[in-house]
């Protein structure tokens, strides 16, 4: 490793966790407005219901692999590459927030109990798999994410729709009350990072790849 990569990485990894200790600066005054719009109650508009329902990871695997089905038919190992490479970023990503969504005991912004951070367990309780005390991060945020980052990467126009897409999914979290601002910032982070590493050592370079051939 060079230095000048080096330098890049740390700046990165520094450049990430500022950003995510900033957004939780966000989260009382965001949290404040979606309250304040919906008079005094979390949003339960039917679009940002249905955008969240449908933009969870057996979702998001649905659709990667009915695309990846399409490209394989047609031949094309561009689009085979890219769309498994985000199924697996996808996958991962969700994974990472996992494992520390289901730890860090913080509750949701609509959560009843008191708002903090309670650990894997509290008051002779387990919080592991209680969906009140397993806000950070998002994991929706994440999966949607990881799959668009691949995209963005890899196909910068399709991948640009592809963080629309993701980003509104990360927007209804925070109307319905489900995630605060800086759950969605720290899986958005991370996300991209493991989309970038899936896509710069598995897609790129061609070791994910399957079926017969004919780029473009």
């Amino acid at each position: 490793m060079t230095s000048r990569t080096f330098f890049l990485i740390v700046s990165l990894v520094l450049l990430a966790g500022t950003l995510i200790a900033a957004s939780f600066l966000l989260d009382k005054p965001v949290e404040q407005g979606v309250l304040a719009a919906n008079g005094g109650h979390w949003s339960h508009s039917p679009l940002a219901t249905a955008v969240s329902h449908y933009g969870d990871w057996p979702e998001l695997m649905l659709l990667g692999g009915a695309g990846y089905l399409f490209a394989r038919r047609a031949r094309n190992v561009r689009w085979q590459r890219l769309l498994l490479s985000a199924m697996i970023a996808s996958t991962l990503a969700g994974m990472a927030v996992n494992a520390s969504r289901l730890t860090t005991g913080r509750t949701r912004p609509r959560a009843e109990a008191a708002q903090g951070w309670y650990g894997p367990h509290h008051d002779g309780q387990w919080l592991i798999g209680r969906a009140d005390f397993n806000s950070f991060p998002s994991g929706h945020t994440a999966t949607a994410v990881g799959f668009a980052g691949v995209l963005l990467f890899g196909a910068p126009a399709w991948g640009t729709i592809a963080v629309a897409m993701a980003g509104l999914i990360a927007y209804s979290r925070l109307l319905l009350g489900a995630h605060h601002p800086s759950d969605v910032a720290a899986a958005t982070v991370i996300a991209l990072a493991v989309a970038w590493a899936v896509w710069e050592f598995l897609g790129k370079r061609g070791k994910v790849d399957f079926g017969p051939r004919r780029d473009s």
